[in-house]
């Protein structure tokens, strides 16, 4: 009886140290992992054409009644301070720029302008702040969800995802891919999985693999 007891104690043991090493497995990953090239991913974001849903930050140096983040509304028109309804879709940043420079030029005597591309998506899960965000193209993926206030302590990092509609675009995505090097559009959703059981309880596994050894060894010794 006492060789029975200790062999099912063995293989608990034996099963939880499996099961606590192993965890569950997420599948591989679609999305190959690149390095963030900051001044590849700026020249990307100003490029990138403007569609309804998106919006547009906008900075007039000296003139902060200009400046502020624009919505590009389902019909592509953003009403700009002074000039009014604009159409801006399949406008770049760049080619934007221009436009409202020689545009406020009937207000100002020389205008210098930025205008940033945003896409706004919802970034959901284990985040620590979820929510609707406009996101700035040039960002990291990592960067973007420090603006939901980072993953909590139950996301799981091998586990963000990019989700369009019902669709899985991508999953398994690294923080450290560039926003660029995505399909990201706005409405889009980026959403942070959570840990697997096992991980989250790591140290209830480790006291009932303590408690398992003690027993094994009782029993043995018995």
């Amino acid at each position: 009886m006492g060789r029975r007891n200790a062999a099912q104690a063995c293989a608990l043991m034996s099963a939880l140290s499996i099961a606590a090493c192993g965890g569950s497995s997420n599948p591989p990953a679609t999305m190959p992992e690149e390095p963030y090239d900051a001044e590849a991913s700026r020249a990307a974001s100003r490029s990138a054409p403007l569609v309804p849903g998106d919006a547009i930050r906008v900075t007039v140096v000296q003139e902060p009644d200009l400046t502020g983040d624009f919505p590009v509304d389902q019909n592509g028109v953003v009403v700009f301070p002074l000039l009014g309804e604009r159409v801006v879709t399949g406008m770049s940043a760049d080619s934007l720029e221009r436009t409202l420079v020689k545009a406020y030029r009937e207000y100002l005597e020389s205008p210098a302008i930025n205008v940033t591309v945003l896409r706004r998506v919802s970034i959901l899960g284990e985040v620590r702040q979820p929510g609707l965000y406009p996101v700035d193209l040039t960002m990291s993926l990592n960067e973007a969800l420090a603006i939901a206030g980072g993953v909590s302590p139950n996301g799981n990092m091998k586990d963000i995802r990019l989700i369009r509609g019902d669709e899985v675009l991508y999953r398994d995505m690294s923080t450290g891919v560039a926003l660029t090097a995505t399909p990201l559009e706005s409405g889009d959703q980026i959403v942070v999985g959570q840990r697997s059981w096992l991980s989250r309880n790591m140290a209830l596994v480790t006291t009932v693999l303590t408690i398992a050894t003690s027993l094994t060894i009782a029993l043995v010794i018995r």
